[in-house]
């Protein structure tokens, strides 16, 4: 019932946005002269945050076309070159040539697989975590579907799923790859990447990178923690999932609607959210044009939200926050025990925010105690002073402090000889 009433409140909505949006490109235009007066300027102010938000936001483009190296433009080409219903894998292809001359003599750099969060917002969230790692790795990412776009036929998608996933999509990276998991993935991820261990699967991955990820809720528990402990499952399952009305191909199908996700977001730093909205009114008022589209970059992305699956939602609630199993040591996959202890050649690093509110100090780091059979000289944790979740892989001090590190652990670990075998059969493919 909430699902229909959001798309009626939308659909009713339109009338008046479209009226906002004339009233804003008349008010802005050069020819009408009260464009140059503050009442023209607050009218075209108060229908452009209006129009923003009222409308609905789909899915964001890459917009990442190229990147630097050594000096050196090189193009980036972004292209699917793996798909299956709930997930595309997407490889930001760099341009061949372009990248040799940049590269000159050096290595092959090291293939990266970003595991995306499946927690409401598009892997584009994490663009500038990608366009950070560009100019060092041949970077891949987890693209995964919104769930009121996949048809009713195409079956459930659970934690067990999500797993599977992960595993075939590090497969399709490459023996030697290396896999970086930002907030949500990290329990799944490290999971799949047991599994790989105990099967002795030739695809493991030569590292593995944990940034602010919920491995043990139990320890630092913040508000989102203790939300999911303090309630009943059957709360959760009661109050939070809901049904794809028509005309979504997902219709029927249940789901955890992102917008859900986004208002108790919202609602945890709301002060914020309505300061730096009467910001960008003043901007606009102002004619600061940089920091007004700052402000639409920024809530362009995190407006725009996708739906999670009902089953994956609540497996996650019940096994990840409320059972806490990896870290108790009862997570089955599929009734098989998940063994972190069976890791013993793939290297950790973990990244914690120091302010983070989503996962607190501690939770992420949980992994170097499950990968008990890791040498300690093959694993590094890293807390970064002064940012919270968002900082974690976001950000200037991300760019400036976080991703040096990554970038010199992973070459620490990475196989050159194994690179160059990969790229061989890569151009051979290709050609």
């Amino acid at each position: 019932m909430l699902y229909s009433m959001i798309e009626m409140h939308r659909a009713a909505a339109a009338p008046m946005r479209m009226f906002a949006r004339a009233n804003r490109i008349m008010f802005e235009s050069d020819y009408n002269v009260l464009s140059r007066t503050e009442f023209g300027k607050s009218i075209a102010a108060t229908s452009s945050l209006f129009e923003s938000l009222t409308r609905s936001y789909g899915k964001p483009v890459w917009g990442l076309e190229h990147t630097e190296i050594n000096g050196k433009e090189v193009s980036v080409d972004v292209e699917t070159v793996w798909s299956d219903a709930w997930c595309n894998l997407v490889h930001f292809q760099r341009d061949p040539e372009e990248l040799a001359d940049a590269l000159g003599d050096a290595s092959p750099q090291p293939r990266l697989l970003i595991v995306a969060p499946l927690s409401g917002h598009y892997a584009t969230l994490l663009r500038g975590t990608v366009e950070a790692f560009l100019p060092h790795f041949e970077v891949y990412i987890t693209d995964w579907t919104d769930a009121r776009m996949v048809p009713l036929f195409q079956g459930r998608f659970s934690l067990d799923d999500y797993i599977d996933y992960v595993r075939r999509m590090i497969g399709e990276v490459g023996p030697g790859s290396n896999v970086l998991a930002v907030c949500q993935p990290g329990p799944p991820t490290l999971a799949a990447i047991a599994l790989m261990s105990e099967d002795n699967d030739p695809n493991v991955p030569a590292s593995m990178t944990f940034m602010g990820s919920p491995i043990d809720c139990r320890k630092s528990p913040t508000v989102p923690n203790l939300l999911a402990e303090e309630r009943p499952f059957e709360w959760f399952e009661e109050n939070m999932i809901y049904t794809v009305p028509m005309p979504y191909p997902g219709a029927m199908r249940r789901v955890y609607p992102g917008f859900v996700q986004l208002s108790s977001f919202m609602n945890m730093n709301w002060e914020r959210h309505v300061d730096a909205h009467w910001s960008f009114f003043e901007h606009l008022v102002g004619d600061d044009g940089d920091s007004a589209s700052k402000h639409r970059e920024f809530y362009d992305e995190y407006l725009s939200v996708l739906d999670l699956s009902a089953e994956f939602y609540l497996d996650t609630i019940k096994r990840i926050f409320q059972n806490h199993e990896l870290p108790l040591g009862t997570f089955m996959h599929r009734g098989r025990l998940v063994k972190p202890s069976t890791i013993t050649k793939t290297a950790l690093m973990t990244v914690e925010g120091e302010k983070d509110d989503i996962s607190g100090i501690g939770q992420t780091q949980a992994a170097h105690d499950l990968c008990s059979n890791l040498p300690e000289d093959m694993q590094l944790d890293y807390v970064q002073p002064g940012v919270g979740h968002y900082g974690v892989f976001n950000g200037s001090r991300f760019r400036k402090e976080i991703v040096p590190r990554v970038v010199n652990f992973i070459h620490k670990f990475h196989d050159t000889k194994l690179e160059s075998e990969w790229n061989n059969a890569f151009l051979i493919a290709a050609e």
